[in-house]
């Protein structure tokens, strides 16, 4: 470690709490990345993937409601993302500012997949959320001859002076027109919660992760409308936010394979990618929580099929939670008959291969049924894969030789292997992050989340500082790495529950609709 730090970089790595061994294991991961844990194969409905019969509806919404009742339940936000990548097709046009019109639609026509983007904003400018924000800043004579005076319309949307979407928290841009006006997903989240997770007092736990430079944007907004959403939904918010710590930043290296040094000679640290949000779950305390990308909401006339299906996922996992806890005790009192029935149950379950079981001894075969049970556990939505860029749900052959199911990002599997690019190929089902989890053990006690990570399941992406390449390294992503050691069930959920909004134009798709439309 001598070799790598001068007296500097430890001072200043004191000052964001990060441990030089632990900075000297980002140099060694990134000059020799682990290899990508093969696919055994997809999961799919039968295989990995369950179904909720209709019968079964009604015993898991009763565990949800008495969960709900009890004030089990919160909910976690993901929110620190800017909306830079749903405008990128704007920005560009902006950018280019000797292009006309008639340049734009000629693109578009030769395929031009962000002119046509750019194109078709202009021509549906009404049918934006945010139109009358976008037109009052813009100014009648843009808003009147957009095409004339594009670069004038999209200064308007991006740039600080005028609505700074460019820049502006995801979580904070109208995405749906209700009967009160525009609404973002910020609040689209607040009304959610109201329906899925609040208290029999009232009370909503919900918590936002943000970035620090956007936090008193989203506490203004909460404070503007906190009052009128509480007297409509009967609910006491209690909303906390927090930021990515610093100290779970990663060390950039240079190609070189030395750690990567700034203009001034200092190391540059990265955010570590949302893996990091890890330690902000844990510390909210929470006990069964829901988490959700920011970006996957809907306007209230089409809300029935997201909050019936939330309520489904956490009624399952109440089930298998109430199953384990119980499980745990018969196991606690050394009954041999337990031993099996937790076997069994891991089997059935989980998927578990317990065969290396029958091979130990009956305190040491207990001992492994109670290990592989006592878990955090979380139930994770799966919906139909329709192409949509992202993870999906797999049987894993992990680097002890066990199968597990995980979710699988592509820039986790070696698709230079034929067969693996065959598997990933075949995945039936996608990741839509619509998960409920349980955050404490049969004890009531917060589990020690860091204890199932995958510490080796980490992104490693080509990246530029001050025009010089490096080399950047994300922690084990949150519902990839970071919850491999998990006890995990996917259940197929309607593709109605999955409305992201990726890119600007997403907001006309008919699911950011109302239905009367």
């Amino acid at each position: 470690m001598a070799d790598l730090f001068t007296a500097a970089d430890l001072s200043a790595m004191a000052r964001l709490g990060i441990d030089p061994a632990e900075a000297a294991r980002h140099v060694s991961l990134l000059n020799h990345p682990p290899a990508a844990a093969p696919l055994a194969r997809p999961c799919t409905r039968g295989d990995g993937v369950e179904r909720l019969a209709e019968e079964r509806h009604r015993d898991l919404l009763a565990l949800f409601e008495e969960a709900e009742k009890a004030g089990r339940l919160s909910k976690f936000v993901p929110a620190s993302g800017a909306a830079s990548r749903m405008f990128q097709s704007c920005q560009r046009a902006l950018d280019d500012a000797g292009a006309t019109w008639f340049d734009w639609t000629d693109r578009a026509a030769k395929g031009d997949r962000g002119a046509a983007e750019v194109v078709q904003l202009v021509e549906r400018l009404d049918e934006l959320p945010f139109a009358a924000e976008l037109r009052a800043a813009a100014g009648e004579e843009t808003w009147a001859d957009p095409r004339g005076r594009l670069g004038d319309l999209l200064a308007a949307l991006l740039l600080p002076s005028g609505l700074g979407f460019a820049s502006r928290p995801k979580g904070l841009v109208p995405f749906h027109l209700e009967e009160e006006g525009a609404r973002t997903p910020f609040e689209e989240h607040l009304v959610e919660a109201a329906l899925t997770v609040r208290a029999a007092s009232g009370r909503t736990a919900v918590h936002f992760t943000v970035a620090e430079e956007a936090r008193g944007a989203f506490e203004a907004l909460l404070e503007r409308h906190r009052p009128e959403l509480e007297r409509r939904l009967h609910a006491r918010f209690d909303v906390t936010f927090s930021v990515q710590e610093r100290a779970t930043d990663t060390l950039a290296v240079g190609l070189d394979g030395t750690p990567f040094r700034t203009a001034e000679g200092g190391l540059l640290f990265r955010p570590g990618g949302h893996g990091a949000l890890l330690g902000n779950l844990a510390a909210t305390g929470g006990d069964v929580v829901f988490v959700k990308n920011i970006d996957n909401v809907v306007p209230d006339a089409r809300k029935g099929p997201t909050l019936l299906w939330k309520r489904l996922l956490a009624g399952r996992l109440l089930e298998v939670e109430r199953r384990v806890r119980h499980l745990l005790a018969l196991l606690d009192a050394d009954g041999p008959a337990a031993t099996e029935e937790a076997l069994a149950y891991l089997r059935e379950t989980f998927g578990d291969a317990t065969a290396e079981a029958d091979e130990l001894p009956p305190a040491e075969r207990a001992a492994w049924a109670r290990a592989r049970l006592a878990r955090p556990l979380r139930v994770c939505g799966v919906v139909k894969n329709e192409g949509e860029p992202g993870g999906g749900p797999f049987w894993v052959r992990g680097r002890d030789g066990r199968l597990s199911r995980q979710i699988v990002e592509s820039a986790e599997v070696d698709l230079a292997d034929p067969e693996q690019k065959t598997l990933w190929s075949s995945g039936s089902f996608f990741n839509p992050v619509d998960l409920v989890v349980s955050l404490r053990d049969h004890s009531g006690r917060p589990w020690d989340l860091s204890r199932f990570v995958d510490e080796e399941a980490v992104f490693v992406s080509r990246k530029s500082h001050g025009g010089a390449p490096l080399l950047a390294l994300e922690r084990p992503g949150l519902w990839n790495g970071a919850m491999a050691f998990w006890n995990t069930l996917f259940v197929e959920v309607p593709i109605a529950t999955f409305a992201p909004v990726k890119v600007v134009l997403d907001l006309l798709r008919p699911e950011h609709r109302p239905e009367a439309e």
